[in-house]
């Protein structure tokens, strides 16, 4: 059974909770598959009209300096933000920049061993993330 982190606590980072923060975190709690940062500027500004542009881009990156939230770079270099926090990797369907968790304990398990024999040279090793590049078959009978 997979285990997710949906939740970001703002009182686990000492970042004051404020109601832009708030907000911001309700989009990326709301919003599904991994957001655009103009994504979530909209959806704040639709449910908050008050907060300030700026404010949004500027909790973003407080949220990704805190590790709370993490970019995702899509194939077209266009950058997403990910509220989930445990160790997945990302499907990404080149058709539609639709970009889908997964995760595989015993994956995560074999590039974990398989990095801790290799061991490359002068580099450390802190997280390794797979984008696998495909494509959804919407087609359930397939």
């Amino acid at each position: 059974m997979k285990k997710e982190k949906h939740g970001i606590d703002l009182k686990d980072s000492n970042l004051k909770v404020t109601p832009q923060r708030v907000a911001v975190l309700e989009a990326l709690n709301n919003l599904k598959n991994h957001p655009t940062a103009d994504k979530i500027k909209e959806y704040v500004i639709k449910n908050h009209p008050n907060i300030a542009v700026g404010t949004i881009y500027k909790t973003l990156e407080t949220f990704v300096e805190k590790g709370l939230v993490k970019k995702v770079k899509t194939e077209q270099d266009v950058m997403r933000y990910d509220a989930i926090l445990d160790k997945h990797h990302h499907l990404y369907c080149e058709d539609t920049e639709r970009i889908e968790d997964f995760f595989d304990n015993q994956l995560n398990d074999m590039l974990e061993d398989y990095f801790r024999k290799k061991k490359i040279p002068n580099f450390k090793v802190k997280d390794i993330k797979l984008q696998i590049i495909g494509t959804f078959n919407n087609n359930k009978n397939n």
